[in-house]
C-alpha cells in the first residue's frame, strides 16, 4: 500500500492546483510505483490545491504509526479538549 510519504514524493514537482489527470501524470513521469499509481489513479476527478489535499483524498492516513486505539484514547481524553492533535503533546 502507498504511503503518505510515497505520494507527496511522487508530487513535488506539480504545479498546483492540479486536476486528477495532471497528478496521475506526473506520478507516472516521475516513475512512481504501481500501489501509488492505483490510488491516485481511484481518486474523485476534482482540483487539488497541494499534495496533501491529493494524499487525503487517496484515503492515505499522514499518520499510519497512530493505531485506531490510540486514536480513541486521544479523543477520549479530557484534558486536552478543543486543542489540535499536534499540539496536544507540548
Amino acid at each position: 500500500m502507498a504511503s503518505y510519504a510515497d505520494v507527496l514524493q511522487y508530487m513535488s514537482s506539480l504545479d498546483f492546483p492540479a486536476g486528477k489527470d495532471d497528478v496521475v501524470r506526473e506520478a507516472e513521469r516521475e516513475g512512481a510505483p504501481p500501489d501509488v499509481l492505483r490510488a491516485l489513479r481511484a481518486l474523485p476527478p476534482v482540483d487539488y490545491a497541494n499534495g496533501t489535499e491529493v494524499a487525503r483524498s487517496a484515503g492515505i492516513d499522514a499518520a499510519p504509526e497512530v493505531s485506531d486505539a490510540q486514536r480513541g484514547a486521544a479523543g477520549r481524553d479530557k484534558r486536552h479538549q478543543r486543542v489540535s492533535q499536534h499540539l496536544r503533546s507540548i
